[in-house]
């Protein structure tokens, strides 16, 4: 398999779920693999993908009507439907592929990985594209319940607020840590309050996790990136963001490629916090 070389470090490290557009193109026809495309909207799908991918509408498939991650048996539908089994390789890529894998992993699905390039690069790069295909053959996935301890609810972290034992990291920019936008868009939520997790810690993953090519960033340059939250400690850590999606990114590169262990992802994340009328929120300090 064609991967990156793991870079030094006392901690294991795991670049296999990482592959190269080399790679996945010499395997694009293996009947064991399924390629998602994790997106915000159907418009940059439906004006072209790597060939033969599935798309998984974050909002339509990931979260309910209030923002709230889907139930597990909406997930195993998901992928039934997505023509994924048990053994199945799948391969993320797009807005926030780490959100596939997280999600796999949560399940307890053997191979899940991401592809190491932004989805332009790959079309630049002249490698197989569609505007047109369907969705594979429908599968039946007997989904388990959660069999990796990755997650956290907002009782955890509402917990952890005055648990010295537990860091919470948000991964937001600065102005949404400091309560000036609800969404990273600017926007404001009707029925929302902008701010952050009292306690929280501030490290902004935006611009900060990947290359110029969407390739993940060295493991001394991330290294350094999460520096404020100890990257090779082991004291439990929760990571949020606003939906989930850079939230599993902080989690994908802490654990996979730097090797720390205890990280799990607040999937509600701030539009699942921000929204609930009693859940404490900060809106002083300054943000990364």
């Amino acid at each position: 398999m064609e991967t990156r070389p793991t870079p030094a470090a006392e901690k294991p490290v795991d670049v296999d779920v990482l592959v190269t557009p080399g790679w996945l193109e010499a395997h694009l026809s293996d009947p064991d693999l399924r390629v998602i495309e994790i997106d915000m909207s159907p418009v940059a799908f439906e004006a072209g993908h790597i060939d033969g991918a599935v798309l998984w509408n974050v909002y339509r498939d990931l979260k309910d009507p209030a923002y709230r991650p889907v139930t597990r048996a909406a997930v195993g539908a998901l992928l039934a439907r997505s023509g994924v089994s048990p053994d199945s390789t799948v391969v993320f890529y797009g807005y926030a592929p780490a959100m596939g894998v997280w999600l796999l992993s949560l399940y307890g699905h053997a191979d899940a990985r991401i592809l190491d390039c932004r989805r332009q690069d790959w079309r630049d790069q002249g490698r197989p594209w569609s505007t047109g295909g369907q969705l594979p053959a429908a599968t039946s996935y007997p989904l388990a319940g959660e069999t990796d301890p990755i997650r956290a609810r907002w009782e955890d972290v509402e917990q952890a607020i005055s648990g010295p034992a537990t860091t919470i990291l948000d991964v937001r920019s600065g102005p949404e840590f400091r309560g000036e936008q609800f969404w990273p868009s600017g926007g404001s939520e009707p029925g929302g309050r902008a701010g952050h997790v009292p306690s929280a810690v501030n490290v902004t993953v935006d611009g900060g996790v990947y290359d110029e090519h969407g390739a993940f960033r060295t493991a001394g340059e991330l290294g350094e990136l999460f520096g404020a939250i100890d990257p090779d400690g082991d004291g439990d850590l929760i990571v949020y963001c606003t939906i989930g999606g850079r939230a599993c990114t902080a989690w994908f590169v802490l654990t996979h490629l730097l090797g720390r262990r205890n990280v799990r992802v607040y999937d509600g994340s701030w539009a699942e916090w921000g929204l609930m009328p009693t859940t404490p929120v900060a809106t002083t300090g300054q943000g990364s």
